[in-house]
Formats: structure tokens, sequence, C-alpha cells
């Protein structure tokens, strides 16, 4: 669909105006925005053109207009002009953030998630890379109670991933201690292929009769080592989509996708390799009217990449949200590959 210069002037105007007070736009608004330079009769006739295109909408037959799914992926795909850089001070009050993050991969991702939540008011989703070299290196069993163990397993790329083990009787410290030995010796730097019954039976040898108090331990070493490689997701803000009432009916579909590790990853799956867009509509599987996702790909190092996405409604401010996804995500690469922000000089 091609719509003439002033078309999409206006249509771009709407989306400015509805995206900053979230109120239809009338037409004497709307030659405001213009300081008076296209009268309001004009405006109301290129509104009227732009409604029978499917463009914009009319709430109620005496309200203005509002921009349409339709509308949004027209301005989204044609007119939005992205800022490739963000202003001095934007990138360097992110800077600021990223060197107070904690750069072990878990914690980065959900700290980074956390910060740009907080800045933007919307949802984020971060996704961890999928890394197929991951292995456990180490394991350390920590008593958190009479019967509750904590498994912390430590990859070899820094990580640190725990379970908590509940037992049917007290354990001691010697017993803890020959267990994190065992694990050690038969788990370390193993696959989850690499797991079988002559060698969980060879574990159940180690531990002798306390092998029946102490197998829960081992059944959550074994699922940390079969979980190291895949993708964790993050999902922080949510108490900012509580904010805007046209997302309130999507909720619950939207935490019932993000509750899935595969629904999620494919929810904000951004298309390519910049930052893209996707529309609540357009989720074949539960559309979600009025949400909108914007998202982007980091590379982690190594050929692993993640995704960092912002979740709110269609009517974002993309103008600042695109650019500032963009740089986040840029960070967090280079933050999972090791490298830190370094203070200015």
């Amino acid at each position: 669909m091609a719509i003439d210069d002033r078309k999409q002037r206006v249509l771009t105007a709407i989306v400015s105006l509805y995206s900053a007070e979230g109120e239809p736009v009338g037409s004497t608004l709307l030659s405001r925005y213009f300081d008076m330079a296209v009268s309001s009769a004009t405006l109301r006739n290129e509104m009227a053109a732009l409604t029978k295109l499917g463009l914009l909408e009319q709430p109620h037959t005496s309200a203005g207009r509002v921009p349409s799914a339709k509308g949004y992926r027209y301005y989204l795909d044609r007119l939005l002009e992205q800022k490739n850089v963000l202003a001095k001070e934007d990138k360097a009050l992110i800077d600021g953030i990223f060197r107070e993050l904690d750069y072990d991969p878990d914690r980065l991702a959900a700290g980074a998630a956390r910060a740009l939540a907080d800045l933007l008011g919307y949802g984020v989703v971060v996704t961890t890379p999928r890394a197929e070299d991951v292995r456990i290196a180490h394991y350390e069993l920590i008593q958190v109670g009479r019967s509750n163990v904590a498994v912390l397993a430590v990859t070899n790329a820094g990580g640190v991933r725990t379970r908590v083990a509940r037992l049917d009787a007290p354990v001691n410290l010697s017993q803890l201690q020959k267990l994190a030995g065992v694990l050690g010796r038969r788990l370390a730097f193993l696959t989850a292929a690499d797991i079988n019954s002559a060698l969980l039976a060879g574990i159940a040898a180690e531990l002798g009769a306390n092998g029946k108090i102490l197998w829960p331990i081992v059944n959550a070493a074994v699922t940390l080592l079969q979980e190291a490689k895949k993708p964790r997701i993050f999902f922080e803000g949510q108490r900012y989509l509580l904010h805007w009432p046209e997302i309130t009916g999507c909720l619950p579909h939207l935490l019932d996708t993000l509750a899935d590790n595969t629904t999620a990853r494919a929810f904000i799956r951004p298309d390519g390799t910049g930052v893209s867009v996707r529309l609540g509509e357009d989720w074949e599987q539960c559309p979600m009217p009025g949400l909108a996702v914007a998202s982007k790909r980091y590379l982690a190092g190594g050929g692993q990449t993640g995704v960092m996405a912002v979740i709110g409604p269609t009517r974002m401010d993309y103008q600042r949200i695109l650019p500032t996804l963009e740089y986040f995500s840029s960070l967090l690469g280079e933050g999972m590959s090791g490298q830190h922000i370094q203070e200015d000089d």
C-alpha cells in the first residue's frame, strides 16, 4: 500500500500524539500539531481517507482517531525514522548502569532486564545464550536447613546455577563434603548424553548406606547438568505492564506464553539481526491486541546469541525504545563475552 506524503505525515502525527496522550486524536489537536499550517477541514478529510484504508480507527462516532494495528504496521515498516545513536548523556547513563551489574552470565541477564525495565517503564525479557560447550566444572553443597541442601553448580563459563534438594532426614557436613567430591569426580565436564544407568549406579555404590538419604541431592546435580546448556529466560518489569489499561486483558495470555521456555523464545524471537517489532495481533497461537514486542538479538561471542525484548502497549514510544534497546543489547553482548564497561577517562 502506498499513500501520499501528506497522509504519511498525518499518520505519523497521530501515532506520536496518541503515544503521548493515550486519547483519540481529533482534527483540532492535529491542526495545532502542524502549527495551523493545515486546516481542520483538510485534516478531517485526510483522517477519513486513512480510516477508509484501515490505517486509523474511530472508537466512537464523535471521537477522534487512533492508529489501527494495520496503521502501526505501516508506520513501523515505512515511516519510523530510527535513531542509530543515542545522545551522549543517555549512553553515559546506560554505561553507568552496566558498570554496576554482576557479570555472572545469569545475573547479568537478569540485572540488564531489570535495569532496562526500570529505565523505560515497560516489561523486559532477556534470554541467555544457548551454549553447546557449557559444562558443570564444580559442585558445592550448602546446608540451608535441617533437611534442605542447596546444590551449586559452577560452569566452565563462570556461571552459577542452583537447585535445592529436600531430604527425608538430616545430614551432616562430613556427608556433604564426601558427596561433593563424588559429584565432582563423576559428573564434572559431562554432557546430558553421558548420563546413564551405569554412571548413576557407580555414584550409588560410592555413597553406600547413605545413598538413599542423599539421592535427592544427586538428582538435583544431574538436573543442573542437563539444564546447563539450555538458555534461561528472565522476565522483569511485570508491574509496569499493569499501568497500561489497553493491555490488561492480554496479561494472562502473555504470562502463560512467557512461563514456557519454548513459547517464550518463539514469542520474542526477532526477525533478522536488527531491532524488530511484532504486534500482538500477529501472534497466531493466541493474538494479544494492543500489545507490542520490540526485540533484538545480541552476540555473546563464539557465535552464541541471546535475545533482549521490550514488551508494552502498541503505542509505545518507539523513537526512544528502539535505539535504547539497540545499545542495551550491544552492551549485554559485550558483557556476556567477558568485556566490561570501563570508567570514562
